[in-house]
């Protein structure tokens, strides 16, 4: 019966950011900005790393991944969004809902366990420095990211066909700029009960679980910075951590922001405001964060400019 009732659904309404019209032309002239602002510097930060031999390390293997992700991520919410606002339409067909739930939760999967990986990349570079590459060989590190992906294909998954048992009414409005996995489950007009725990019960354990390796990861560090006896040592070795502890805090942050948006308080603006930071901000300040403050990244950036090629190609 609730399979039926599936069939019977043409689409869903995203509301979007604002009802105003007048605001539309600014809001959607600000994302797509920034749309374009994250895509052109996460990709800057992949062909700086595959163009400078310099930086074929773990570390910047990770990072060029991460980036790769931050592009997909953002991709899944913001062009249809700005194709809504373009042609004047709030509609998204159930078909087009999934599909860009499952692949917001693959995403934002992977950006958590790349996170982790990252953690323990930097534990064992400062607590095993000497037997660094050995430990992080290229075998290992493409596991550690294989293994990222199918763990977040299955958890995106999971939710995906959890949803698809759920059965709505032909016309439902979803206080949101993209079909988010909560929202969605809570506008049913079945019983949704399983759906909750699942829900969950999977982001408490791939919050908490990714988080506690991180955790782990860095009180090992702060051990190890603790006995290095120079105060130009701990620095240097503190100094390779403080970009992906920035990006952490503003991950997990905005993370806690969204599960509390929507299991706390009831106000579509606020959990709008917090998806905006998690979903579009956070990915774009990323490469921000990691090319200011490390000198390699920037040097070779710098040379991707000033390659012949590449400056033909963009004159």
């Amino acid at each position: 019966m609730e399979a039926s009732n599936n069939t019977q659904i043409s689409g869903f309404l995203l509301l979007g950011l604002s009802k105003e019209a007048e605001l539309q032309p600014l809001i959607f002239g600000l994302f797509l900005s920034m749309y374009l602002v994250t895509v052109f510097g996460n990709l800057l930060i992949i062909l700086a790393v595959s163009s400078d031999s310099h930086l074929h390390t773990p570390m910047y293997f990770f990072l060029s991944n991460l980036s790769f992700v931050d592009i997909c991520f953002i991709s899944t919410t913001i062009p249809k969004m700005l194709w809504n606002i373009q042609t004047q339409s709030k509609v998204i067909t159930y078909e087009g809902c999934i599909t860009q739930m499952y692949f917001y939760i693959l995403f934002a999967g992977l950006d958590d366990i790349l996170l982790t990986v990252m953690a323990y990349d930097r534990y064992v570079a400062i607590c095993h420095p000497l037997h660094y590459m050995v430990i992080m060989s290229s075998q290992l590190c493409g596991l550690l990211v294989l293994v990222s992906w199918l763990i977040s294909v299955l958890y995106s998954l999971l939710h995906s066909l959890m949803v698809l048992r759920l059965s709505f009414r032909p016309s439902v409005q979803i206080p949101q700029f993209f079909c988010e996995l909560n929202q969605v489950v809570q506008l049913a007009s079945s019983d949704n009960f399983l759906n909750n725990i699942v829900m969950y019960f999977a982001a408490l354990l791939t919050g908490v679980g990714p988080f506690s390796g991180i955790v782990y990861s860095y009180s090992k560090i702060v051990s190890c910075i603790c006995k290095i006896s120079s105060a130009q040592g701990k620095y240097k070795a503190f100094s390779t951590c403080v970009s992906h502890l920035l990006v952490v805090s503003l991950f997990y942050f905005t993370a806690l922001g969204v599960y509390l948006s929507s299991a706390v308080t009831h106000s579509s603006h606020t959990s709008t405001t917090v998806s905006v930071m998690y979903a579009v901000v956070t990915p774009m300040l990323n490469p921000f964060i990691y090319s200011l403050r490390n000198k390699d990244l920037k040097g070779a950036l710098k040379s991707l400019y000033l390659t012949p090629s590449i400056k033909d190609q963009l004159y």
